[in-house]
């Protein structure tokens, strides 16, 4: 536009020459001479900065190409210090509460059908990929590691002392009593008690006048007696032995309770169990077992996902309680505005800075090829 405004003003300039005579063509004349003068005038100096004007090397043109790095680190340097220092970018910034924006959006798109179907998705991708069969080894390695790691006497001392403490010894006596008081009134006790009982005294060995005694009580007794008998003391026993006063109850719960009380002191009972127990963890094969669980866990957390209600029931609580907390503590939410407005400050300056740059560049590459 300004080299076609130049040109008209040349070109009207020699058209007035033939009729500068007159009052007009000098009028003329003198207005298209004094605008091809500033047009030359405003070329050269604008020429000047950015190359030597037709190509002559006159002192103090080319200003730009010759001081290009000097421009560029003036222009950065005015941005940097005067229009993008870090407190003038974050007093901007500290007016703007970016937290509250965000939660703000966060609650919103939770409840919008494409960012449910995205979690959803997103959930039962993860699960799915998860491999749960090469978990077992590493599973069950580890709960034999465990128990074989248990100190067998302190269980055992734990255990007594909780058995002792609760009453459960005396609740398992009464159920033995119970049971053998139950077993003991059928017909099939009586006849197994008086076999045995026949055949003790049948084989009892004694010498003289006790073994005739024997040899004579047994002839005249039957198993069937022998079982009457045994079953009719086996059954008071167990009554008697019931009774909360009954002091042979007593004596046998005392004995139980010591012994239980002393368990882990027992130290070849204790080396036994520890061996038994051992070995019993090493022959376990769990992995089997595991993988069966583990299946069916994942199963079950793919149904639960895969639910309509998993996204509102579980994962938008879950979020809202967590920007809940987060909005309840100040110290937090200052925390973290002031990293989001550092760092967006310094991403923006950044940008900034380099198209500041870049424009530079660009300006004196186009004035080069003109």
């Amino acid at each position: 536009m300004a080299a076609i405004s130049l040109a008209i003003m040349g070109a009207g300039f020699l058209a007035m020459m033939p009729f500068q005579d007159s009052l007009i063509g000098k009028l003329l004349m003198g207005g298209f001479e004094a605008g091809l003068v500033g047009g030359l005038a405003d070329w050269f100096a604008v020429t000047a900065l950015f190359r030597h004007p037709m190509g002559i090397p006159i002192p103090h043109t080319a200003l730009l190409p010759k001081n290009r790095d000097k421009v560029t680190r003036a222009l950065i340097n005015m941005l940097e210090n005067d229009w993008l220092t870090k407190e003038s970018i974050m007093d901007k910034f500290k007016q703007i509460h970016i937290l509250d924006k965000i939660f703000e959006t966060v609650e919103k798109e939770l409840h919008s059908e494409s960012v449910k179907l995205s979690i959803k998705a997103f959930s039962l991708d993860v699960v799915k990929k998860i491999d749960v069969e090469r978990f077992a080894p590493t599973i069950e390695q580890e709960i034999k590691g465990f128990l074989l790691s248990a100190d067998t006497s302190d269980l055992l001392h734990k255990a007594s002392s909780h058995v002792l403490s609760m009453g459960y010894e005396a609740a398992a006596f009464n159920y033995v009593l119970k049971e053998t008081e139950k077993w003991a009134s059928q017909d099939e006790a009586k006849m197994v008690l008086g076999k045995l009982g026949k055949q003790a005294i049948d084989t009892t060995e004694a010498d003289g006048l006790l073994k005739f005694a024997i040899q004579s009580f047994s002839n005249m007794i039957t198993e069937e007696k022998v079982g009457n008998i045994l079953q009719s003391f086996i059954l008071k026993r167990m009554k008697n032995l019931q009774q909360e006063d009954n002091r042979y109850r007593h004596m046998i719960l005392e004995k139980i309770r010591k012994e239980l009380g002393s368990i882990n002191e027992r130290e070849a009972l204790m080396s036994e169990i520890q061996a038994w127990k051992n070995k019993m963890v090493e022959d376990m094969d769990l992995t089997g077992q595991i993988r069966g669980v583990l299946a069916k866990s994942k199963a079950r957390v793919i149904a639960f996902i895969e639910a309509d209600s998993f996204v509102d029931d579980t994962v938008t609580p879950v979020v809202k309680r967590f920007i809940q907390e987060i909005k309840e503590d100040e110290g937090k939410v200052a925390a973290i505005e002031s990293w989001l407005h550092a760092k967006i400050a310094a991403s923006l300056k950044e940008t900034i800075l380099k198209s500041a740059s870049l424009s530079v560049r660009i300006l004196i590459s186009l004035t080069r090829k003109h």
